[in-house]
């Protein structure tokens, strides 16, 4: 179901970029670059409030943090699909690389990077 959903998404978004011959536009280079510039805009934010404000916004912030996510999300299908990505089975692979790099019984309950293990 995700996976037809994010095959969707992509098709509209790559049809979306066609319509106004943006392709042209959206390098990895500059999908990417814009994808950080999201980000940022997402961090901002919550630059500032405490661990507990950050997970209790106001309905207001809450909108204005999901339409920032979904432009995280865009740039990132569309990077995902310039470059023949398979966004689900690279998700997939990564968690299994994880669950080799941090065994639950070996980090439970701590944060610390896999090298300093």
């Amino acid at each position: 179901m995700a996976e037809e959903c994010l095959q969707q998404l992509k098709q509209r978004l790559r049809a979306f970029a066609r319509a106004r011959d943006w392709e042209q536009f959206h390098s990895p280079k500059n999908l990417s670059m814009a994808m950080i510039a999201e980000c940022a805009e997402l961090v901002e934010h919550f630059q500032w409030l405490s661990e507990e404000q950050s997970l209790d916004l106001s309905q207001e912030k809450r909108q204005a943090v999901r339409l920032e996510l979904a432009d995280i999300l865009i740039y990132l299908v569309r990077c995902a699909d310039r470059l023949d990505v398979d966004l689900i089975a690279a998700a997939n692979e990564k968690i299994e690389i994880n669950e080799q790099r941090y065994p639950a019984a070996r980090v439970y309950g701590d944060a610390r990077r896999s090298d300093e293990y």
